[in-house]
Formats: C-alpha cells, structure tokens, sequence
C-alpha cells in the first residue's frame, strides 16, 4: 500500500502514517512511502502546511514511540536517501516488535539511520558556517542580503529558521537547487529551487542578484 507524504521532509505525515499504519499492524515490507515532489514547486510561507492537516492519530500506537527514535526521526528525514522513510518506518516496526532493539549498538537499520542523521547535522553545521550572503539593493532603495548554497541535504528549512532569529538584515534571500527561501522581517516565504548554475557568483554586480530574486520571487514581490 501507498503511503504519500507532502514533500521530502514531511515529519508530520511521517509520524501520523507511521502510527496509523503501526495501529493496523501493517508491516513494513507492505508500505510503499510516496513523497509528493509537487507539494515543493509552489511557493509556501513559514507555517508548514503539512503540520497542520488533520490526522486520526492511534493514540495508543503513538505512546509507545521511544523519544530517541522521534529525535532521530527528526534529522533522518532531512536525508537525500529515497529510502529514508521505509528505514524509518522499518525500524520503529521492529522497536515495537524487538525492545532489545534500542540496546543493541550494531544493528544494521539502526546504525544507517543514526549515520545518517549525523550527516545531516553535518551539513547543517556547514552551511551555518559557510554561507555567505551580499547587499543587493531594491528600485525602492531596500537592502536585501542575497546568496546562494548547495546543501548535500534537505536542510534550508532548518538553516532558514535559524537564520531569520539571527541575522541582523531585515529582508534577505537564499537561493538553493531544490528550494529557495525569502525572509522579511522575520518573517520565510518558500520558493522553487534555482540551479546552481543559474546564480550569479558572490561578487557580479547587485542586478544580477536582484535579477535572480525576480525569477523565483516575482509572483509575491517586486523588489
């Protein structure tokens, strides 16, 4: 059976489906786990839409979910690996199904879902580190600070959220290859990616940034 998630890192309808399924006593081996690559094209704000949709959660499935596997969960499903979420899945079937799972130290499933979480966390702590933005300036004489960064994973949301609590510039842009992120005043607007290629070098001059910001952001502003 078909198991659809509204984007690569839908945590939410992870852990809801996860559950649901858990509930059923429906095994891994007959879950087939669907990301909806479109649910990213569009532009969505802050507030994930994902996290919000209603879900008839088991409860009592849901209480038996070790806090360890929630917080692995987290950074896993941030992983480029298209079978993350059967990984995923298949290891809380068994955390159910073998409690000596948690204890053992080399289990194969466990030991690929904890390399890959330290992965993401990687990137993350090397885009934090390694991202450089430029002042660009709008027609209305707004500055607006511009970069572009190609993660190994699907970390912008996360390094987008921080990034807004702390970078000094009220309006700024990132522009990634799968998704691209705008903030004002603290507030995030996610966009379409923009590869790589197709953004100016840190140093081109400001119109070409600003030309880029056109491209992915024109149908909400017009800086």
């Amino acid at each position: 059976m078909d198991a659809r998630l509204h984007g690569a890192t839908d945590l939410a309808g992870f852990r809801a489906d996860a559950v649901q399924l858990l509930a059923q006593q429906v095994p891994p081996e007959d879950v087939h786990w669907v990301i909806d690559a479109d649910a990213e094209n569009g532009f969505s704000d802050s507030q994930s839409p994902q996290a919000s949709r209603p879900r008839n959660v088991a409860r009592a499935a849901s209480a038996i979910i070790p806090a360890s596997f929630t917080r692995l969960c987290e950074f896993v499903v941030l992983h480029r690996d298209s079978e993350r979420y059967g990984l995923l899945y298949r290891l809380l079937w068994r955390l159910v199904h073998e409690p000596g799972l948690r204890n053992d130290p080399v289990d194969t499933d466990m030991l690929q879902a904890q390399h890959m979480a330290h992965a993401v966390r990687r990137d993350i702590h090397k885009m934090k580190a390694n991202l450089r933005l430029r002042a660009a300036h709008d027609k209305r004489g707004q500055e607006w600070q511009l970069g572009s960064y190609e993660p190994a994973h699907h970390v912008v949301e996360t390094v987008s959220a921080w990034l807004a609590k702390r970078l000094p510039a009220s309006h700024w842009a990132l522009f990634t290859p799968t998704r691209s992120v705008r903030c004002v005043d603290g507030e995030l607007l996610f966009g379409p990616g923009i590869p790589a290629a197709q953004t100016p070098p840190l140093g081109a001059p400001e119109q070409e940034w600003l030309d880029c910001y056109q491209r992915v952001f024109a149908p909400h502003d017009d800086a």
